[in-house]
């Protein structure tokens, strides 16, 4: 596996450049948002060609659920105006059309790309991410949606070569957005910690991805640049570590919230997995994960360790604790609301948790998690 380069932006963007020179790109796809005349870099490339021999070509139809037939328009622009290599500067769904666009670039037009067979290629791919969470940079995973449907693609070669964290990027980030994409990268890396397709690799970027986020998150919170830094490369971690093992329950959960209900991605994970957390904790007798019961345990152990907490039920309450300080509100919601939501969980992420869940836990689990105390 190709070790993935990391920049750290410097104010002039230094690092851009060399990337540019040392690769000898002459032509960038430059794939990005709504957000990017608002961002600093957005002034390094309207002034590219004084500093490098490479032109650009910019192309920012990118919608928060990224379409497929954004994609089809982006390796059209790709090929038709003979690009060389792609920058993705945005968030998960910019960064997961970029992918697309790479892995679609040499293929057959004619044929629907979600039906076909992915050729790599070695077509180079930086992502500068705009937000703390996604970890989209980091993994070989794409989410995009044909005819309304989501669909995952997934190769391992569309993981960026390189990454640009620009803790200047974060500056403008809106606070709701903060604090929900910091929770989505904190449930990235405990669910990858629990998940029973980790290893001791995917532990590693687990547990050094949890000790950031709570190291780092006051300071990101304030808007700091030292905690803006950090809550990049954390987040960059907790990819790493879904990249190799995939989220579980939680996620698998949360995906109808954050369509019924209109909250992010990151607030929708989090009230799903402040509720997973100690159902598991106290179900670990419903392991089955193959490693057995005392393996879940001390696993669980590790995560109280890693979040600085001596037991697991600190650890619990310290995630709760976390969630009540961000102000993550509980969605209102209908009876027959629950019917849809349990109903929407993919039984394939379920496989990838370490305790059974079936579907009376799950409308359970629905029930506490949209439980509001009366006022």
């Amino acid at each position: 596996m190709v070790v993935q380069q990391i920049l750290i932006a410097s104010k002039e963007y230094k690092e851009l450049d060399e990337y540019i020179k040392n690769n000898s790109l002459k032509k960038i796809f430059l794939v990005c948002d709504s957000s990017f005349p608002f961002l600093k870099i957005h002034n390094y490339f309207e002034k590219i060609e004084f500093h490098t021999s490479a032109k650009f070509i910019k192309f920012d139809n990118i919608t928060p659920n990224p379409l497929y037939e954004s994609v089809i328009e982006g390796v059209n622009i790709f090929r038709n105006e003979k690009c060389d290599s792609i920058i993705a500067v945005g968030g998960g769904s910019t960064i997961d059309v970029a992918k697309c666009i790479k892995l679609y670039s040499n293929m057959d037009t004619s044929v629907n790309y979600l039906k076909q067979v992915i050729v790599p290629n070695n077509i180079k791919l930086l992502a500068v991410p705009t937000t703390a969470g996604t970890g989209s940079e980091a993994t070989r995973y794409a989410v995009i949606y044909y005819n309304g449907n989501k669909q995952s693609v997934s190769d391992d070669s569309c993981i960026p070569s390189a990454v640009l964290f620009d803790e200047t990027a974060l500056e403008t980030l809106p606070e709701y957005q903060r604090r929900s994409t910091m929770m989505d990268a904190l449930c990235h890396a405990v669910e990858s910690y629990w998940s029973i397709n980790s290893n001791k690799e995917s532990q590693r970027y687990s547990d050094a991805a949890i000790r950031s986020i709570l190291a780092n998150k006051d300071a990101y919170l304030k808007n700091y640049k030292y905690g803006n830094i950090g809550m990049l490369k954390a987040a960059n971690l907790a990819g790493k570590a879904i990249n190799i093992t995939q989220t579980t329950a939680g996620h698998a959960m949360c995906y109808k919230l954050t369509s019924i209900y209109g909250i992010a991605h990151g607030h929708a994970a989090a009230l799903c997995v402040s509720k997973l957390f100690p159902f598991m904790a106290d179900n670990i007798d419903k392991c089955i994960d193959t490693r057995g019961k005392k393996y879940l345990y001390s696993v669980f152990n590790r995560i109280a360790m890693a979040m600085n907490c001596p037991d697991i039920k600190s650890a619990v309450a310290k995630f709760d604790e976390i969630m009540n300080s961000l102000n993550l509100i509980i969605p209102e919601t209908k009876e027959e609301d629950y019917e849809i939501l349990k109903k929407s969980v993919n039984p394939e992420r379920l496989k990838n948790n370490p305790v059974k869940l079936d579907i009376e836990i799950i409308d359970s689990l629905y029930h506490k998690i949209l439980y509001k105390e009366q006022e």
